[in-house]
């Protein structure tokens, strides 16, 4: 018997809401049916995915099979909705992915002139980390994409649009910045220093070695910028955040971190829409990029 994609949703949901009744509404299946589905997989694995008949906890594979099975439904119903959408798109689509800092000032931009040009165009936009952009990319998910590659992509045409240097993000009256010399990296892991992915990216020595004793990070650059911003915390992060940030948060430079972000735009070379995609790539590298490259 061969897994198929509903026998996941099915295991997915039942582990999600731990029973069967909530699965069953959610799924619009009886719970006997859902039931049967669940012994099936099974019954194929050879292996117990709930730990009793409860379901409302998973063995220790059926945790990793949880896991696997999200992801993989994800990039399913992904699929399908991009088909769906050029389905119902025969003029055109145009689907554009950007780091969160990026996409704040070029998506009212690019749509407002892109629309006025092809108004038949439709646009889909998301905002995604360098590594989701990336990925998106390479799966056919996106056409366009603004991020921070590591690597040269095979497929990927790469335009360097500008750097933006990495530096103290802090609350407007906390004391660094304050004080009149600029700060150390020393003295900001010593300042309830928030870690953030973007750290990872950072070379420069010491840096890791000072700020390793860190407790605290955050992944969503809104959660990480509201914490800075309430004056107990401080963290670093590219400068063009500092400019995007819905609130009101103080970019510093550091007087021993060197370390810049290089922001590139990626376009797709194989996808339906090629003209279209040139023609918005061109409009992106023309939008005036000065806002990351002001000095404090």
């Amino acid at each position: 018997m061969a897994i198929k994609i509903e026998m996941l949703r099915c295991f997915s949901i039942v582990a999600q809401t731990g029973n069967l009744a909530d699965a069953a509404a959610r799924l619009g299946r009886t719970q006997s049916a859902v039931s049967m589905t669940l012994k099936q997989l099974e019954a194929h694995l050879g292996q117990r995915l709930f730990k009793s008949d409860r379901k409302n906890r998973l063995t220790p594979f059926g945790e990793q099979v949880f896991e696997i099975a999200r992801a993989e439904l994800r990039q399913f119903d992904e699929a399908i909705h991009m088909i769906e959408t050029s389905a119902n798109t025969p003029q055109g689509l145009i689907r554009i992915a950007s780091v969160p800092s990026v996409a704040s000032t070029v998506f009212p931009k690019i749509v407002k002139v892109f629309s006025r040009r092809y108004p038949g165009i439709n646009i889909e936009l998301r905002d995604a980390d360098s590594v989701q952009v990336v990925d998106a990319l390479m799966r056919g998910q996106a056409d366009i994409g603004i991020a921070s590659p590591k690597h040269r992509l095979n497929g990927i045409r790469q335009s360097h649009l500008f750097s933006d240097r990495f530096g103290l993000i802090c609350a407007p009256n906390h004391r660094l910045a304050q004080q009149k010399s600029t700060p150390t990296i020393e003295q900001v892991a010593s300042s309830n220093f928030i870690h953030n992915d973007l750290c990872q990216t950072i070379d420069t020595p010491g840096f890791h070695a000072a700020t390793a004793g860190t407790k605290l990070s955050a992944r969503n650059t809104l959660s990480l910028i509201t914490m800075v911003r309430s004056g107990n915390w401080v963290t670093i992060l590219p400068q063009a955040v500092a400019s995007a940030a819905p609130l009101e948060v103080k970019f510093r430079n550091i007087s021993n971190l060197s370390d810049q972000r290089r922001v590139s735009l990626l376009l797709r070379e194989k996808t339906r829409f090629r003209r279209y995609v040139e023609d918005m790539g061109e409009v992106i590298k023309q939008i005036d990029w000065s806002f990351v490259t002001n000095t404090e």
